[in-house]
């Protein structure tokens, strides 16, 4: 091989070993990001599925929740976290598999030197300050301490905690829906109520003042009449922006941009039957044994110990297996006889013993250590707050039906006392506060007797979401 020869494959080589021209940079990416325009991000995101038309379609729970699912920003992002978990996971793994590049060089010596070593006595040698050189390298760890060991162990583990993570965000995913979703129900049936109600005391103003015209009523009863029938105005109104927020609420959760004015639902606030809710003990172990933010905690506890164990093989000896095979060029004037190019190779085992590392070693086993105590005692707060969100979601399910119980009789007779106050009002033996009264209680129970039917749903998905069953 010619010295022009040479140059020309060391330079091909170094171009392709240091990358000159790199168009898969991070910065690449990062430009490319910033290129793209939040027109054009909200493009490429998942849409609402094509069979599924939110202005004429009512949206059921199912549904919801599978575009939640598809569309929701965090859902994706953590799935992200969970590829780029398993990218760690083959990086680790990767470490304990041979490495075979190419490696090239140029140097330029004050002396002349050898350019290829003796190969037996008697043999011609070329001399030159100039020398390029181009190898492939071959590196296989054989022992590290445990080092790699724990580390993949380490990654696999991580690599299912943040499948865990995953599986959690869509948990509470699915219990945020449900919650919206019902209490959008139920504040639908609110203002039905107070459709009824407006309607109703818009009748009985007519029948005042037809009453004042038979001179049978005074003008202050409508009077009375008219301040009442204010107030359920704006009650309607709050009632109505309400629905509004929750409904901009549910469209963020789903991840949809649009359609947020358009969304109608369908759906049942009643339960076919009387909830049964377990006993605490059972959903504890229950939750123990699906609750993915506490098994996403427990493999982060496990890798972490991992972790203390590979920082401790800092101490040990490192053993690798090292060869390389090349070529040498001599690119300048040349002293001596015979071929201006050569090839080497070799084969043998490296070892580095620390000695003396400034601490550092010490440190990093420190560090980890600390870190394993703080997963630990991570894991002990995420146990009592599980803990605390059963004993919750069981009291707040007992509450509700109680209530419910409670709330569920008395909407028969206030609607009985409304019957009784107006008949009576309008044979002149009662008095118009008393049918006010009777018509706002009425309201006040039906209002009631929906919101925590919305709460009854609420408590029982706040209930699988503890146990880890949603």
């Amino acid at each position: 091989m010619t010295t022009k020869s040479g140059i020309l494959s060391i330079l091909a080589s170094a171009i392709f070993i240091c990358g000159c021209e790199q168009p898969d940079s991070d910065y690449f990416f990062q430009t490319k990001a910033m290129e793209v325009t939040p027109l054009q991000q909200s493009e490429q995101r998942p849409k609402i599925p094509a069979d599924l038309d939110l202005s004429s379609e009512p949206l059921n729970l199912r549904q919801a929740i599978e575009i939640a699912l598809a569309n929701n920003p965090e859902v994706a992002a953590m799935g992200w976290d969970s590829v780029a978990a398993q990218a760690r996971q083959e990086q680790i793994f990767a470490e304990r598999l041979p490495r075979l590049g190419l490696a090239g060089g140029y140097n330029r010596h004050l002396d002349e030197q050898r350019l290829l070593p003796v190969g037996q006595p008697g043999d011609p040698a070329i001399l030159s300050r100039d020398i390029f050189s181009g190898d492939i390298v071959i590196s296989l760890p054989l022992f590290t301490g445990g080092r790699l060991i724990n580390q993949v162990k380490a990654a696999d583990l991580l690599q299912q905690a943040a499948t865990h993570r995953l599986a959690r965000s869509k948990e509470e995913l699915v219990f945020n829906v449900s919650s919206i979703f019902f209490s959008i129900l139920a504040q639908r049936h609110v203002i039905e109520s107070l459709e009824f109600s407006l309607g109703t005391l818009e009748e009985h103003v007519k029948r005042i003042d037809a009453l004042i015209a038979a001179q049978k009523a005074a003008k202050v009863e409508r009077m009375r009449t008219e301040v009442r029938l204010a107030d359920v105005r704006q009650q309607l109104v709050r009632e109505n922006n309400l629905t509004t927020i929750q409904c901009r609420v549910l469209a963020n959760l789903l991840g949809l941009e649009d359609h947020i004015d358009q969304i109608s639902l369908r759906g049942e606030l009643e339960l076919p039957e009387k909830a049964i809710v377990p006993e605490f003990e059972a959903a504890l172990a229950e939750a123990w044994k699906e609750r993915d933010d506490y098994l996403a905690a427990r493999s982060a506890l496990e890798a972490q110990a991992r972790n203390v164990d590979a920082a401790r093989a800092g101490h040990w000896p490192t053993v690798l297996l090292q060869g390389s095979y090349g070529e040498r060029w001599a690119a300048g004037p040349t002293i001596g006889t015979g071929d201006e190019s050569g090839d080497l190779g070799r084969i043998g085992l490296a070892m580095e013993i620390p000695l003396y590392e400034g601490g550092r070693i010490d440190a990093k086993v420190r560090e980890q250590r600390a870190n394993l105590v703080g997963a630990q005692e991570r894991l002990r707060k995420l146990e009592l707050q599980i803990r605390l969100e059963i004993e919750t979601a069981l009291s707040n399910v007992r509450s509700s039906q109680e209530r419910l119980d409670a709330i569920g009789k008395s909407i028969a007779q206030a609607r009985e006392s409304l019957r009784i106050e107006r008949q009576k009002y309008e044979l002149g033996n009662g008095a118009i506060v008393d049918v006010l009264d009777a018509q706002s209680a009425l309201l006040e129970t039906e209002t009631t007797y929906y919101r925590v039917q919305a709460e009854l749903q609420t408590a029982l998905a706040q209930v699988k979401l503890a146990m880890g069953e949603i």
